[in-house]
């Protein structure tokens, strides 16, 4: 994939992360008689798996990542890479984006605007109202750890993996008799990432690691274990690079001799090894880079190699897998999921494969955890992963589309505090969007426009056609709103107020009134990256601005109310809401994008900005604005489906919000080939870039719950190529955690658990029929109302759970079982039974063991189910120490009939002081077939 910088897009004619270029697909041969190896079907399936490496290819390497430090994985038999990114190395240093020329040009720039004079209005955009730089800077990498290991002759039985279940990268191969496997994760609660080497005989181990970097570095050995990289960032757009780095990697290793000099690490005759990677950076925010970067690297290092490897795996694994589990889905497997991944996607157009729906979806979640984590940066264009110093779009947050896009799936898929990282950034423009604010439009409050960066840069960029745009910032406010209606967090939405309370200010004192029409509108400004006229984006009014100050005034005065403060604000919001310029109906019959009935210059732009109001915003809807929402299918129908990754997924968003199943998967199918998918699912826009992943899984999940008018409409885009699956976990608006199956295109069952105390509406076709209400918790039957032939409505409790379902279809296996047991070191087996009952938490026992054990300890489960055989139930392990085990039935259980018996791996540990300590084990049950009758769990 070739380098494309900013530049070169500019002179090319397009900037932006927006800009196309003419995709290359790329070739996978399916392979007769493949089979799914058992590693993957024991993740059910929610596995990347090739049978080859990724030889130089970035795009077939494998990302893991914490949040903070990414990796990509390249599996080579003889040389392993690990491209390594951390997420605050940043080209340049602190800036000051406003360009003090602006506000005085600013009358006359409108002027021109309204005289419709706008190639003269751009020229002096151009001239006067430039960010300084006129560019913002670029996410860059560290570099590469590459363990040399030996020639790769004679491998065979090669195999590498992206588990999604526990985020762990696995490559295994045979090479002169002896079996070698290596596991590779990025570790939350420890900060580093961890390589584990092991073979199946002894002393077999060998490898010489050495640093490499793009960037301004030294390598050295700081002692027998250890080597080290340490760099600086680079210089961009004349500001010097100034984010100091400390690459730092150890072996610990069993038998055979560890050695480092000369910037070497070198492992011989091991039975297995064990390298942690540590990287620590000086930037502290985005005003100040004189952080301790070596202090940080050094103890977080030091901090890791006092724990075991199963202790480190451990506790990333409990960590990841309790934001991952939240959300399970299952819509069907046929033989397609056999072919290697890679082959799935280049014969995806002409394979019923559904379940690589269930695994993009998945695929997203699992970036989205990987790349943004409560006190890291947003994910970027490119989410962490990046190995190029200058990367196409800077690899930074262009705000006119894929930011928010990244995190459309963050509250829908219940991620959502993984969105905390953008709430953070916002806090940070409100300081340098005040300084844009004055200097440029002489105004109070704060700005952003249509791309930022590490430093927060707020000001226009790239030329005005894209940049002058003005509501980057209103945007990214009314995310905390929309974050507030899910959580229902008070402190939250007070903490994040001041945000979109000087936002709204801003455009109190810069909105002007149209000379002709009367309306409030922004000038100047533009539709993102679309020219109206030849060469000329620059307008007044365009149709997405005055749709995103409409949910910006509507949030700032809907959360001034729920915080009891700024009446007057709250009026003076309100009434300039009601002064903006309506959606119009154009002469096409579709959305008009501007104030005027302009022709767009490029019928099948990459932006649809005007149907904003359709997604992500509720002011277009099927039923409160049928005349729009007509008007918005004939847009979609006007743009063409076609587009670049990113656009064919918000396309996804679009169809599935005009309850159009047929198309919204035509759309996903349209996403999933060689030309907009990489070997690796990474979204190809083309080239890569991380938005198409999101928007896919926000798709997905728009396709299945609607939640953005007021009420939970339940499988409101169900394709006929789903006709049977089932998903629990989703988030709706209100505070709601929704499940639901479904066979034959008809929902079974439908469960919502209530966060807080109200009244719900549920929306569905199976009210339009006979059903079943009840309260799982006490099994009352709720008082409903009938407002329309397909909507109940009805009173719920905070934590309780309601269940509607079809007549006859019995309960779903998602239950709660409870059991104690007490287990004595050397005493015979014990064992309970479980009682179980209707809950979503899944089956729950706690053993309280006495004395201490050296020999392991193990328990066994086993399930009677219902009628059927048992189907995708999970058992989570937690031991004393925060060791967690998860296992799924496929592949690592026994199975008689509807009886599954598990067993976890034997547990070696020491019991704290006094002898005696709890552990307990967590079984979800994510099947269709009928509950258990019976649990019981040995211990042994």
């Amino acid at each position: 994939m070739s380098e494309v910088t900013r530049r070169n897009l500019l002179k090319a004619g397009a900037a932006g992360a927006g800009a196309a270029l003419l995709p290359a697909g790329w070739v996978a041969v399916a392979h007769a008689g493949s089979m799914a190896p058992s590693q993957v079907l024991a993740a059910n399936d929610l596995a990347l798996w090739y049978d080859e490496p990724a030889g130089t290819d970035w795009l077939r390497a494998l990302p893991i990542g914490n949040g903070r430090l990414g990796a990509m994985v390249f599996g080579n038999v003889d040389t392993e890479r690990l491209q390594l990114n951390e997420d605050t190395i940043w080209a340049g240093g602190p800036y000051d984006s406003a360009n003090t020329r602006g506000a005085a040009n600013l009358a006359e720039i409108r002027r021109r605007v309204f005289a419709d004079q706008w190639g003269s209005a751009q020229d002096l955009i151009n001239q006067t109202m430039m960010g300084t730089p006129g560019g913002q800077l670029a996410y860059q990498p560290v570099g590469n750890l590459r363990l040399a290991i030996g020639s790769a002759s004679g491998a065979s039985e090669y195999s590498r993996m992206l588990d999604l279940t526990n985020a762990t990268a696995t490559t295994t191969y045979v090479l002169n008799g002896v079996r070698h496997q290596r596991e590779v994760f990025a570790s939350a609660p420890d900060q580093v990432i961890v390589i584990r080497l092991t073979a199946d005989r002894a002393s077999s181990i060998a490898f010489t690691a050495t640093f490499d970097s793009p960037q301004r570095t030294t390598v050295s050995s700081p002692d027998a274990a250890t080597i080290a990289l340490d760099g600086i960032s680079g210089s961009m757009e004349g500001v010097a690079g100034s984010v100091r780095f400390l690459a730092l990697a150890t072996a610990i290793a069993t038998g055979g001799t560890v050695s480092s000099s000369g910037g070497a690490l070198r492992v011989s005759g091991a039975t297995s090894v064990t390298v942690l990677v540590s990287i620590g950076s000086s930037y502290v925010n985005y005003r100040t880079v004189n952080g301790d970067y070596q202090g940080i690297a050094r103890t977080r290092l030091n901090a890791a190699r006092n724990n075991s490897f199963d202790q480190l795996r451990n506790r990333h694994i409990a960590d990841y897998q309790a934001l991952f589990n939240r959300v399970t889905i299952d819509l069907g497997r046929t033989a397609a999921a056999d072919q290697t991944t890679d082959v799935r996607i280049a014969q995806h157009a002409n394979t019923n494969d559904p379940q690589f729906s269930a695994l993009l979806f998945q695929f997203g979640r699992y970036l989205l955890i990987s790349s943004s984590r409560p006190g890291t940066q947003p994910a970027n264009l490119q989410g962490i992963w990046n190995d190029s110093m200058s990367p196409s779009w800077d690899s930074k947050y262009t705000i006119n589309a894929n930011l928010p896009m990244n995190y459309w799936p963050s509250d829908t898929t219940n991620l959502s505090e993984c969105f905390l990282p953008v709430f953070d950034m916002v806090k940070d423009l409100t300081v340098t969007g005040a300084r844009v604010a004055q200097a440029q439009y002489g105004a109070g409050g704060w700005v952003a426009h249509h791309n930022t960066d590490g430093w927060r840069g707020a000001s226009v960029v790239d030329g005005a056609l894209w940049g002058m745009w003005q509501t980057g910032g209103a945007w990214l406010s009314t995310l905390i709103w929309d974050h507030y209606l899910f959580t229902g967090d008070v402190e939250f939405l007070r903490s994040n107020y001041p945000a979109m309370k000087g936002a709204a200010q801003f455009f109190l004192a810069t909105l002007v009134a149209h000379p002709t029409l009367g309306y409030l509108v922004t000038n100047p400004s533009n539709s993102p990256e679309l020219a109206h006229h030849a060469n000329v984006s620059v307008c007044a009014g365009p149709t997405m601005d005055n749709q995103i100050l409409r949910d910006l005034f509507d949030g700032v005065a809907r959360a001034s109310e729920v915080l009891g403060v700024d009446a007057t604000l709250r009026t003076e919001v309100r009434s300039a809401r009601d002064r903006l310029a309506p959606m119009r109906v154009g002469s096409r019959g579709n959305i008009q994008e501007w104030l005027a009935d302009w022709i767009e210059t490029e019928r099948t732009h990459r932006h649809v900005s005007h149907l904003y109001g359709l997604h992500p915003s509720n002011q277009i809807t099927k039923r409160g604005t049928p005349q729009l929402h007509e008007a918005a299918r004939r847009t979609l129908e006007l743009r063409g489906d076609d587009g670049t990754g990113w656009s064919l997924a918000w396309k996804i968003n679009f169809w599935a919000r005009l309850e159009d199943g047929a198309r919204a998967h035509k759309l996903l199918t349209d996403l999933v080939r060689t030309d907009r998918l990489a070997p690796n699912m990474f979204d190809l826009h083309p080239p890569f870039q991380i938005d198409g992943n999101f928007g896919a899984t926000s798709g997905i999940a728009e396709m299945l719950l609607h939640s953005h008018n007021g009420e939970l409409h339940l499988l409101p885009a169900l394709p006929a190529a789903w006709p049977t699956g089932h998903v629990a976990g989703l988030r709706g608006r209100g505070g709601y955690t929704v499940a639901m199956a479904w066979t034959n295109g008809q929902a079974d069952e439908l469960r919502v658990r209530a966060d807080r105390d109200g009244t719900v509406r549920l929306r569905a076709r199976l009210f339009t029929g006979g059903f079943t209400l009840v309260d799982v918790a006490d099994g009352s039957t709720p008082a409903t109302t009938r407002p329309e032939t397909d909507v109940v409505a009805f009173a719920v409790r905070a934590g309780h759970t309601y269940r509607a379902a079809r007549p006859g279809v019995t309960q779903s296996p998602i239950v709660t079982a409870t059991a104690t047991a007490t287990a004595t070191a050397g005493a015979p087996s014990s064992s309970a039974p479980m009682t179980s009952g209707p809950a979503p938490s899944g089956a729950q026992a706690t053993y309280a063991v006495t004395n201490s054990w050296g020999g392991g300890f193990q328990a066994t489960v086993t399930v009677t189910a219902g009628p059927s055989p048992i189907q995708g139930w999970r058992v989570s392990w937690t031991f004393p120490n925060g060791q967690v085990i998860t296992q799924l039935w496929n592949g690592s259980h026994t199975q008689s009939g509807s009886n599954v018996t598990v067993s976890n791996a034997p547990y070696n540990g020491v019991l704290p002081a006094g002898g005696s300590t709890t552990f307990g084990f967590i079984a979800t049950v994510t099947g269709t077939n009928g509950p258990p009758t019976n649990i019981t769990c040995t211990t042994t």
